[in-house]
């Protein structure tokens, strides 16, 4: 067992130049954590609180103020996630968030309902899976029931979501509903040669030392020998290798111009 003041884990990872407030709690749900894993470069605030047997993060991931994650069911978020402060995530049902995803403040992504007294015949009682996909995006102050939602799905601010959202849709109201036709898809469809194009751009206005990075449109370019750090705009990644360079770009890019995550990540 590893206890270092508020954090207590049987098995206990930290990633390189990650900072966790001296308030935040990090342990199991009644005692130490089975597992915590936390990637590198990653920000947990003030007053956060993680109770959870086992909880993995990403990467480059902020979780800000006051937020709480609990629950005895595995949470895994993966590398670039951003949530915003005072957020609940539920992981009693089990709790899944991919690459690059938005929490925004006071929004609460639930997989469980539980209270009702069944001696009494209360019928409400469930827990879930919450699957949540790649660059998924709660705008703010969302409610998320137990749900699976695909790949770039957006819902605007003070959506109450019930169903699972489709892939590249938005939502909105409540309970939430699709309202593509009217607003349009989160995402355009880009070029690889549009976005190698822009993020050589990127890389010029960041004043990075472009000795140290090289662009790339295919992971066939990329050299895990050199000291180098590649960019693939095709599939997003990147050969991780913590140079400085590289962790500079990277901090330029995010949250809004660009995110990659790091070539074969499990994550």
């Amino acid at each position: 067992m590893i206890k270092n003041e508020n954090i207590e884990a049987e098995l206990l990872e930290i990633g390189i130049n990650s900072y966790i407030h001296k308030s935040a709690v990090i342990r199991g749900v009644s005692g130490p954590a089975k597992k915590i894993k936390i990637g590198d470069h990653c920000y947990i605030g003030e007053n956060v609180q993680i109770l959870c047997d086992n909880f993995e993060l990403g990467d480059y991931s902020k979780i800000h103020h006051n937020t709480n994650i609990h629950g005895y069911k595995p949470c895994k978020i993966g590398h670039n996630a951003w949530i915003g402060q005072y957020c609940i995530i539920d992981t009693i049902g089990g709790t899944t968030i991919g690459n690059n995803c938005g929490i925004g403040a006071h929004s609460q992504l639930w997989s469980h309902m539980k209270y009702g007294d069944t001696l009494e015949g209360c019928k409400f009682l469930s827990e879930a899976p919450l699957n949540i996909g790649n660059d998924v995006w709660f705008v703010g102050h969302c409610i998320v029931s137990p749900i699976t939602a695909e790949d770039k799905s957006m819902a605007m601010v003070g959506s109450v979501i019930t169903k699972n959202m489709e892939m590249n849709q938005v939502y909105a109201g409540t309970p939430a509903k699709d309202i593509t036709d009217k607003i349009g898809r989160p995402f355009n469809q880009v070029t690889t040669s549009m976005k190698f194009k822009k993020l050589n751009n990127y890389l010029v206005y960041s004043k990075c030392c472009n000795s140290s990075i090289k662009i790339v449109k295919s992971i066939e370019d990329f050299n895990l020998n050199d000291k180098i750090s590649y960019f693939d705009v095709s599939s997003r990644t990147y050969t991780k290798k913590n140079l400085p360079e590289e962790i500079k770009f990277m901090k330029f890019l995010l949250p809004e111009k660009a995110k990659f995550i790091p070539f074969n990540s499990n994550f």
